[in-house]
Protein backbone atom coordinates (compact mmCIF):
# COMPACT_ATOMS: atom_id res chain seq x y z
CA UNK A 1 0.00 0.00 0.00
CA UNK A 2 1.41 3.37 -1.05
CA UNK A 3 1.77 6.17 1.50
CA UNK A 4 -0.83 8.91 0.87
CA UNK A 5 0.78 12.14 2.16
CA UNK A 6 -2.27 14.26 1.33
CA UNK A 7 -4.68 12.07 3.26
CA UNK A 8 -2.22 11.76 6.14
CA UNK A 9 -1.87 15.55 6.40
CA UNK A 10 -5.65 16.03 6.30
CA UNK A 11 -6.19 13.37 9.00
CA UNK A 12 -3.58 14.90 11.31
CA UNK A 13 -4.77 18.49 10.68
CA UNK A 14 -8.35 17.52 11.51
CA UNK A 15 -7.26 15.50 14.54
CA UNK A 16 -5.62 18.66 15.92
CA UNK A 17 -8.75 20.70 15.12
CA UNK A 18 -7.06 22.96 12.58
CA UNK A 19 -8.66 24.35 9.44
CA UNK A 20 -6.54 24.54 6.30
CA UNK A 21 -6.39 28.32 6.73
CA UNK A 22 -5.31 28.08 10.41
CA UNK A 23 -2.57 25.56 9.62
CA UNK A 24 -1.34 27.64 6.68
CA UNK A 25 -1.14 30.75 8.88
CA UNK A 26 0.75 28.89 11.66
CA UNK A 27 3.16 27.38 9.13
CA UNK A 28 3.74 30.57 7.16
CA UNK A 29 2.55 29.07 3.87
CA UNK A 30 -0.46 29.80 1.67
CA UNK A 31 -3.82 28.14 2.17
CA UNK A 32 -3.55 26.91 -1.43
CA UNK A 33 -0.40 24.90 -0.64
CA UNK A 34 -2.16 23.03 2.19
CA UNK A 35 -5.18 22.39 -0.05
CA UNK A 36 -3.06 21.14 -2.98
CA UNK A 37 -1.01 18.83 -0.73
CA UNK A 38 -4.16 17.34 0.79
CA UNK A 39 -5.60 16.74 -2.70
CA UNK A 40 -2.27 15.14 -3.73
CA UNK A 41 -1.92 17.78 -6.44
CA UNK A 42 1.36 19.09 -4.97
CA UNK A 43 4.30 17.22 -3.51
CA UNK A 44 5.91 19.66 -1.07
CA UNK A 45 9.65 20.07 -0.62
CA UNK A 46 11.07 18.73 2.65
CA UNK A 47 11.56 22.32 3.85
CA UNK A 48 7.90 23.18 3.21
CA UNK A 49 6.68 19.94 4.79
CA UNK A 50 8.88 20.60 7.84
CA UNK A 51 7.36 24.09 8.24
CA UNK A 52 3.88 22.59 8.09
CA UNK A 53 4.65 19.73 10.50
CA UNK A 54 6.41 22.09 12.95
CA UNK A 55 3.23 24.19 13.07
CA UNK A 56 1.11 21.21 14.20
CA UNK A 57 3.67 20.10 15.85
CA UNK A 58 4.51 16.58 14.68
CA UNK A 59 7.85 15.03 13.68
CA UNK A 60 8.74 13.59 10.28
CA UNK A 61 8.90 10.11 11.83
CA UNK A 62 5.40 10.42 13.26
CA UNK A 63 4.04 11.81 9.99
CA UNK A 64 5.50 8.99 7.90
CA UNK A 65 4.75 6.29 10.47
CA UNK A 66 2.60 3.59 8.92
CA UNK A 67 2.03 1.64 12.12
CA UNK A 68 -1.40 1.26 13.63
CA UNK A 69 -4.48 2.90 12.21
CA UNK A 70 -2.92 6.31 11.59
CA UNK A 71 -4.21 7.69 14.88
CA UNK A 72 -2.13 8.76 17.87
CA UNK A 73 -2.31 6.45 20.84
CA UNK A 74 -4.39 8.07 23.55
CA UNK A 75 -4.66 5.38 26.23
CA UNK A 76 -1.61 3.53 27.57
CA UNK A 77 -2.31 0.45 29.69
CA UNK A 78 -0.04 -0.27 32.67
CA UNK A 79 1.74 -3.07 30.80
CA UNK A 80 2.46 -0.71 27.87
CA UNK A 81 4.50 1.78 29.89
CA UNK A 82 8.19 1.67 28.93
CA UNK A 83 10.72 0.98 31.70
CA UNK A 84 13.66 3.40 31.42
CA UNK A 85 14.98 3.35 35.01
CA UNK A 86 18.07 1.91 36.66
CA UNK A 87 19.73 1.24 40.03
CA UNK A 88 16.88 1.65 42.53
CA UNK A 89 14.82 3.90 40.25
CA UNK A 90 11.91 2.61 38.18
CA UNK A 91 10.76 5.09 35.53
CA UNK A 92 7.75 3.88 33.57
CA UNK A 93 7.37 6.30 30.69
CA UNK A 94 4.10 6.93 28.86
CA UNK A 95 4.79 6.13 25.19
CA UNK A 96 7.72 4.49 23.44
CA UNK A 97 8.65 7.22 21.00
CA UNK A 98 8.84 10.79 22.28
CA UNK A 99 9.89 12.32 18.93
CA UNK A 100 7.88 15.48 18.47
CA UNK A 101 6.38 15.25 21.95
CA UNK A 102 6.48 18.26 24.27
CA UNK A 103 6.10 16.36 27.55
CA UNK A 104 7.64 13.25 29.04
CA UNK A 105 5.26 11.72 31.60
CA UNK A 106 6.67 9.17 34.05
CA UNK A 107 5.38 6.93 36.85
CA UNK A 108 8.38 6.77 39.18
CA UNK A 109 9.25 4.38 41.99
CA UNK A 110 12.37 4.95 44.07
CA UNK A 111 13.61 2.15 46.33
CA UNK A 112 14.33 2.81 50.01
CA UNK A 113 17.73 4.51 50.31
CA UNK A 114 18.12 5.03 46.55
CA UNK A 115 19.72 8.28 45.41
CA UNK A 116 20.06 9.82 41.95
CA UNK A 117 23.79 10.18 42.71
CA UNK A 118 26.29 12.48 44.39
CA UNK A 119 26.71 14.33 41.10
CA UNK A 120 23.76 16.65 40.59
CA UNK A 121 21.56 16.24 37.50
CA UNK A 122 21.18 19.04 34.92
CA UNK A 123 19.36 19.15 31.61
CA UNK A 124 17.64 21.59 29.26
CA UNK A 125 14.10 21.22 30.52
CA UNK A 126 11.54 22.00 33.20
CA UNK A 127 10.14 19.32 35.44
CA UNK A 128 7.49 18.78 38.04
CA UNK A 129 5.94 15.99 40.00
CA UNK A 130 3.61 14.91 42.76
CA UNK A 131 4.61 12.45 45.48
CA UNK A 132 2.00 9.72 45.96
CA UNK A 133 3.75 7.63 48.60
CA UNK A 134 6.92 7.77 50.72
CA UNK A 135 9.39 10.50 51.71
CA UNK A 136 11.44 12.19 49.02
CA UNK A 137 14.39 14.49 49.59
CA UNK A 138 14.71 16.93 46.70
CA UNK A 139 17.75 19.16 46.31
CA UNK A 140 17.54 22.00 43.79
CA UNK A 141 20.53 24.33 43.74
CA UNK A 142 21.38 24.86 47.41
CA UNK A 143 17.84 24.21 48.67
CA UNK A 144 16.99 20.84 50.25
CA UNK A 145 13.32 19.95 50.75
CA UNK A 146 11.48 16.91 52.11
CA UNK A 147 8.27 15.98 50.31
CA UNK A 148 5.61 13.50 51.39
CA UNK A 149 2.36 12.22 49.90
CA UNK A 150 0.44 15.00 48.15
CA UNK A 151 3.44 17.36 48.03
CA UNK A 152 4.59 18.58 44.63
CA UNK A 153 7.58 20.25 42.98
CA UNK A 154 8.26 22.24 39.83
CA UNK A 155 11.61 23.74 38.76
CA UNK A 156 13.95 24.67 35.93
CA UNK A 157 16.00 21.50 35.30
CA UNK A 158 19.05 23.51 34.26
CA UNK A 159 19.54 24.14 37.99
CA UNK A 160 21.57 21.25 39.47
CA UNK A 161 19.22 18.85 41.26
CA UNK A 162 19.04 15.49 42.96
CA UNK A 163 16.42 13.02 44.26
CA UNK A 164 16.75 10.69 47.27
CA UNK A 165 14.39 8.34 49.11
CA UNK A 166 14.89 9.10 52.81
CA UNK A 167 11.90 7.14 54.14
CA UNK A 168 11.26 3.59 55.26
CA UNK A 169 9.17 2.71 52.20
CA UNK A 170 9.40 3.00 48.43
CA UNK A 171 8.71 6.50 47.05
CA UNK A 172 6.05 6.56 44.34
CA UNK A 173 5.36 9.66 42.28
CA UNK A 174 4.16 10.96 38.94
CA UNK A 175 6.48 13.37 37.17
CA UNK A 176 6.65 15.29 33.93
CA UNK A 177 9.54 16.80 32.00
CA UNK A 178 9.26 19.29 29.15
CA UNK A 179 10.86 18.88 26.73
CA UNK A 180 11.58 15.15 27.22
CA UNK A 181 15.13 14.39 28.32
CA UNK A 182 15.66 10.70 29.15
Amino acid sequence: MEFNAGQRLRTIREMYGLSQRALAKKAGVTNGIISMIEQNRNSPSLATLKKILDAIPISFSEFFSTGGNGKHQIVFRADELVEIGSAGFSFKQVGKNLDGKAIQLIHEKIEQGADSGKEMLRHESEEGGIVIKGLLELTVGGEVCTLGPGDAYYFDSRIPHRFRNIGKEKVEMISACSPPTL
